[in-house]
């Protein structure tokens, strides 16, 4: 979204007619969710998608004919065998799609307030208010960026919310997919989580490979230069070599920081947990078998760690899907990342209570 909006103040500024569009609203099968968005050029260029197909199309030629137009439109799609697919398939659901033609630099004030506040990666919501479907007569779409504590930020069209708008907004720190509510669509843009990977191997390397691709932001440590650098961490925001305890002691841990300790052995991976699991992170999970994890928790124990702080480590790492490749076993971590991120937890079929209650409290060492 961020590049497309960077594309959408180009294209202003140039003075290249475009028109903003975006899935607001879906129902039943569609080949893509709320708040896609795409757009589309005087010259029938367009940038982004909608998911392809007769509808992508439709929308192209309709808004092709809206591009000159004063007031935003939404637009209604059944999707019958009117909007076959490409594969000849009819997914059989219904989508409303926004249409914006952006000309002026008045317009386009709103999509700079979004696009600050998205690259601020607080968190926001874009509130659609539409019609209903059984009113009649047009009336122009009205839209409200609202902050994560709730304030908005900006309007496009009516100035006034309607007195139901907070009624059904979702805080956003709970990662709401984007929904509908008494007329209302509202659109989600959340923080992307920092994922800390302690441990530069090939699983760890993986691991950044995949869960850079669905927005987390990387950070790589390890006490290796050779294991821990820009050429095998491409994607990483922040790269930390040293000791473990010099490196771990660097980390700025929020509530919003994803940990995984992958090191080399077990040694370092106790060191690493020991530092980290009484952090505030909003997850920590740790690689190896079973009865690894249970060494490593007694010793922890032993030193002091807190048992609740353990408790709430998730070893051994990943969903269990019968992984035995490097590949294999970073899916099924990455996997679990997000299902916790956007959950909140991980589903019941794959909760499994902590190794920590099958030991027996330890005298702490003196």
């Amino acid at each position: 979204m961020r590049e497309l909006l960077l594309e959408l103040e180009k294209a202003v500024r140039e003075q290249r007619p475009v028109c903003y569009t975006c899935l607001v609203e879906t129902r039943g099968s569609t080949p893509q969710k709320p708040g896609a968005a795409m757009l589309i050029f005087g010259d029938g260029a367009q940038a982004g998608t909608l998911g392809g197909g007769c509808v992508e199309a439709e929308v192209k030629h309709r808004a092709l004919r809206l591009i000159d137009a004063d007031s935003p439109e939404i637009m209604t799609f059944q999707l019958d065998n009117d909007y076959g697919w490409d594969d000849g398939l009819i997914c059989g659901g219904r989508m409303k799609v926004l249409v914006d033609s952006v000309k002026t630099a008045q317009d386009l004030q709103y999509y700079q307030h979004m696009s600050q506040l998205l690259e601020s990666d607080q968190g926001c919501t874009e509130a659609i208010v539409f019609q209903p479907e059984s009113a009649e007569g047009d009336t122009e779409p009205a839209r409200f960026l609202i902050d994560a504590e709730s304030n908005i930020v900006a309007t496009r069209g009516s100035q006034e919310p309607p007195s139901r708008l907070f009624d059904g907004l979702k805080p956003i720190k709970n990662r709401p997919r984007p929904y509908v509510n008494q007329g209302i669509a509202y659109l989600t843009f959340h923080q992307t989580c920092q994922l800390v990977i302690v441990g530069c191997g090939h699983i760890g390397q993986k691991v950044a490979e995949l869960a850079s691709d669905v927005d987390f932001d990387i950070i790589a440590v390890d006490d290796r230069q050779e294991y821990c650098n820009a050429e095998r961490f491409p994607t990483a925001k922040q790269l930390i070599v040293g000791s473990f305890d010099t490196a771990l002691s660097k980390l700025s841990v929020t509530p919003d920081t994803f940990i995984i300790i992958v090191t080399r052995g077990h040694n370092h991976d106790e060191e690493a947990l020991g530092h980290l699991a009484v952090t505030d992170a909003r997850y920590i999970g740790m690689i190896g078998s079973k009865r690894k994890v249970k060494l490593i928790f007694e010793d922890l124990l032993r030193l002091g760690t807190p048992r609740e702080a353990l408790a709430r480590v998730h070893a051994p790492l990943g969903f269990d899907i019968g992984s035995q490749t490097v590949p294999e076993i970073a899916m099924s971590i990455v996997a679990e990342l997000i299902a916790y991120r956007n959950l909140d937890a991980l589903p019941e079929g794959y909760q499994r209570p902590s190794l920590v209650e099958d030991i027996k409290t330890p005298h702490a060492a003196n």
